[in-house]
């Protein structure tokens, strides 16, 4: 190793040690000679010498030794050697550094047809990544001897030769190379013959046999001498041949070639019998002594298999597959022999040229299988060499990479690459990417060699859940069961394994009460805790979260909204006539009625919502069946047709209030009726006409007596009814009223369209009892009872509404019931009592309101 390596060796691994026991303050200084350091040793190259036919594991060179670094740090940064070409001839201890050779090397099987031999290794380190060029020179060992192609070699020459003559002799072929090689030839000496060494192009020798004296057949038909070559080696080592000359009659014309040498140039992929020269040699003699034969002679086993020749025409052409990889010059000597067995020699020298025939190799050198999704750019993934046999611009190579990928290629040195990041990473889009690198060269016909590499993404918790939604709504019938399954939240996580795990959980909020639902912390199932009641909550919200397994850990938030439906659970209740009312304290109907008159307005009302607050109303039972009517959905009771004398004087009535829930809810109303004669029409302020004159005068002024007399009975019972009534009216006003359900009473529920007042009102001096329904200005509720809100109620009932609707109906029949009474009527009084009662139902929720 040079001694500049040694040193930066030594330097290299002391700046380590230093980086180790030096403080943060240094760290500059050392990472800036480091980085000089190790680009000399990347720019140097470690050089040693073996002897070839070594045995296997035989010591090459001390590699901790010569960088100056002990075998422990050898195993720590992974250092490896690896070879040039597919096949690993050197190992690497790590534990001691020693460099050794894995199998026992043939030069000549390495690097035949060559005087040198050098092998090519790189010593790899990780942690950080370097990497340093070695050659080991390959010595060539005295272990092959000369050998000539053929043990008998016969050589044909006339007698009539002249002394000075050359013939050339067959080279025998030595595999080793330098002194080792061929070096001199020796013939048994004879009297006839010498012999001539030369030297070729190539500095190979050869040997031609000299005549030295005149031959005579007929004294010596055959001459046997023995040729020997000898290499160089210590010891040297030598190899004979028999040269047999046959002496032959007198030919006096030998052929002669055109030229001495023949020259061609193949391309290197030329097929199969392509012409590649032609030789020709002339004889001037006639007959068989004319007749030229060709031959190769002095030339390779190696290049008689590349060509052949035709020994009639002379013509050489192709007979195998020419690689200028192996071989970039071949040199043949043709013999031509004429019929007499004089016989011509000439060169024929064959240029390969090359072609861009072979395609560039990629070798993977390391590779990181799987890089984190977060691993920041410039990564690197793999490192890899290409390396392309042809020559010039067929041997130059390029590398990209196929396809948009996040990969880019990096050129380092000596055709090395290496494959890195060159952008962020995202699992969750591309889980792993299958990089085809292409190599191309630079031939005229470009030839490219492809290799895939297979790069998986690891998973980085980078996402957090999404829900499917951000507001579910579920709906829950009320008086549910507890711990029933009532819906489910789904919320999924981009990431994989454990980072898209979700587990669920309610979010609790500060001074709120505990939630009356669970989830299912690893399906998301929702739970129904305890029994819900309409009436009291409608509607809640609660939070989930939803939250991975990843470290750390993403979470995300929706709201769960449950809706209760309202179910049918609550019976309608009466509200008027109240339910611990008397039936016999009933209504007061005047004899004289006629078909619809209003008698009484049954009002109800339902907690319920929707179709479970329609309510509807039918008479169910009556002491007159045929004498009054309900109206279905207005609760309005109304005389079917006109009273008449005969109808009892008290009626009671029962009215069937029910709902359109399913099952169906109902309650029952008792109505009580006093059917009265007399009963005054003073108080609806109707004007009414004086009654014609009796023309009976007598009969009639008996008549008004009686009925003044009768009149004046009922007005004092009907008198001290209404005390009584009033009395009863105060003791109810005092109890506490019916409570019904909080959402029933302040929503717009129930049964009737409008305010409704009830006014009774009495005028001194008579005995009949008038109902008016008037639409009020302002509510009217009996004193004591407490003001709803925004609300101002007062215990007494203006007295000057107008009637509207059905309500001017009324006293439109009223009037003219009265007008046809041909008794006197009394002038009307002031109402001295009044009772009132009021109820607002929402008509959007009832649509059977509206027929009244």
């Amino acid at each position: 190793m040079l001694g500049t390596k040694e040193d930066a060796g030594w330097l290299f691994w002391r700046i380590m040690a230093c980086g180790r026991w030096s403080g943060g303050s240094k760290r500059q200084v050392i990472l800036v000679i480091l980085c000089v350091c190790v680009c000399q040793s990347g720019a140097e190259t470690l050089r040693y010498s073996l002897a070839e036919e070594m045995e296997r594991d035989s010591f090459v060179a001390n590699i901790a030794k010569d960088l100056g670094v002990s075998p422990s740090q050898l195993a720590v940064r992974k250092a490896r050697v690896v070879s040039e070409g597919n096949e690993q001839l050197f190992h690497l201890d790590q534990n001691t550094g020693v460099l050794t050779v894995k199998e026992s090397l043939d030069r000549e099987e390495i690097c035949p047809q060559s005087d040198t031999c050098t092998l090519t290794f790189k010593i790899f380190f990780e942690n950080p990544l370097q990497l340093i060029r070695g050659e080991v020179d390959v010595r060539d060992v005295n272990d092959n001897s000369p050998v000539f192609p053929e043990k008998e070699m016969v050589l044909e020459i006339l007698e009539s030769a002249s002394p000075g003559s050359r013939f050339p002799l067959e080279s025998a072929q030595d595999k080793d190379a330098g002194s080792n090689g061929l070096q001199n030839y020796s013939l048994w000496s004879d009297s006839h013959f010498s012999l001539a060494l030369g030297t070729r192009k190539g500095g190979a020798k050869y040997a031609e046999l000299v005549l030295e004296r005149q031959l005579d057949r007929e004294e010596q038909r055959e001459l046997n001498l023995l040729l020997t070559a000898t290499d160089g080696g210590s010891p040297p080592r030598s190899g004979t041949a028999q040269v047999r000359i046959v002496v032959l009659d007198a030919n006096d014309n030998i052929p002669v070639f055109g030229r001495e040498v023949y020259e061609a140039r193949l391309a290197e992929n030329s097929p199969p019998e392509q012409l590649v020269v032609r030789v020709a040699a002339a004889d001037p003699d006639e007959g068989s002594n004319g007749k030229v034969r060709y031959a190769f002679t002095q030339t390779a086993e190696r290049s008689r298999q590349l060509f052949e020749l035709n020994a009639d025409t002379g013509e050489i052409r192709v007979a195998g597959n020419l690689d200028f990889e192996e071989a970039k010059n071949h040199e043949m000597v043709v013999r031509a022999t004429d019929g007499g067995g004089l016989s011509a020699h000439c060169k024929v020298q064959v240029e390969v040229l090359d072609v861009n025939d072979n395609a560039p190799e990629i070798a993977l050198t390391s590779l990181t299988a799987s890089i984190p999704e977060d691993a920041p750019p410039r990564t690197v993934v793999a490192l890899f060499s290409v390396r392309d046999l042809d020559s010039g611009d067929n041997g130059r190579t390029e590398c990209s990479i196929d396809g948009d990928s996040p990969f880019s290629l990096t050129p380092t040195f000596d055709n090395y690459y290496e494959l890195r990041t060159n952008a962020a990473l995202d699992r969750e889009r591309t889980a792993e990417y299958n990089i085809t690198i292409t190599a191309t060269d630079w031939g005229t016909t470009r030839l490219s060699s492809r290799e895939s590499i297979f790069v998986q993404v690891s998973d980085v918790n980078d996402n957090p859940p999404e829900f499917t939604q951000q507001i579910y709504t579920i709906s829950v019938t009320e008086n549910n069961s507890p711990m029933v399954r009532i819906g489910s939240l789904n919320a999924t996580d981009a990431d994989t394994g454990k980072n898209a795990h979700v587990r669920y959980a309610l979010v609790q909020q500060e001074d709120k009460e505990q939630p009356d639902v669970s989830v299912n912390s690893e399906n998301g199932d929702v739970y129904i805790l305890r029994q819900l009641d309409y009436e009291e909550v409608r509607a809640f919200e609660v939070a989930v979260r939803a939250a991975d397994g990843g470290s750390p850990q993403l979470s995300a938030q929706a709201v769960l909204r449950v809706v209760v439906r309202d179910e049918n659970d609550n019976a309608p209740v009466v509200l008027h006539p109240a339910p611990d009312s008397s039936a016999a304290a009933g209504e007061l109907v005047p004899r004289w009625a006629r078909a619809g008159y209003l008698v009484a307005k049954v009002v109800a009302v339902d907690a319920d919502t929707g179709q479970n607050a329609w309510l509807s109303y039918e008479l169910a039972k009556a002491t007159e069946p045929g004498l009054f009517r309900v109206g279905l959905h207005s609760g309005e009771v109304r005389t079917a047709r006109a009273v008449s004398e005969r109808d009892a004087p008290r009626q009671r009535l029962v009215v069937l209030v029910r709902d359109r829930g399913q099952p169906p809810r109902s309650a029952t109303a008792t109505v009580g009726i006093v059917l009265a004669d007399g009963f005054s029409d003073a108080h609806l302020g109707v004007s009414e006409e004086a009654p014609a004159a009796d023309p009976d005068g007598p009969l009639t002024l008996y008549l008004i007596a009686s009925l003044a007399c009768v009149s004046a009975l009922f007005l004092a019972t009907a008198v001290a009814a209404v005390v009584v009534k009033v009395r009863r009216a105060r003791r109810s006003e005092a109890e506490t009223l019916p409570t019904f359900p909080k959402a029933a009473t302040e929503s717009n529920a129930g049964s009737l369209a409008r305010s409704y007042v009830y006014d009774v009102c009495f005028a001194a001096g008579t005995v009949n009892s008038e109902f008016r329904f008037l639409k009020p200005l302002f509510p009217c509720f009996p004193a004591g009872l407490p003001p709803g809100p925004g609300e101002q109620r007062s215990s007494v009932c203006s007295q000057g509404a107008a009637s509207l609707g059905e309500e001017g109906d009324w006293d439109a029949q009223d009037r003219a019931a009265l007008s046809e009474d041909k008794g006197p009527r009394p002038a009307a009084a002031p109402c001295t009592a009044n009772r009132g009662v009021e109820l607002s139902v929402n008509a959007d929720q009832n649509p059977w309101l509206t027929d009244q």
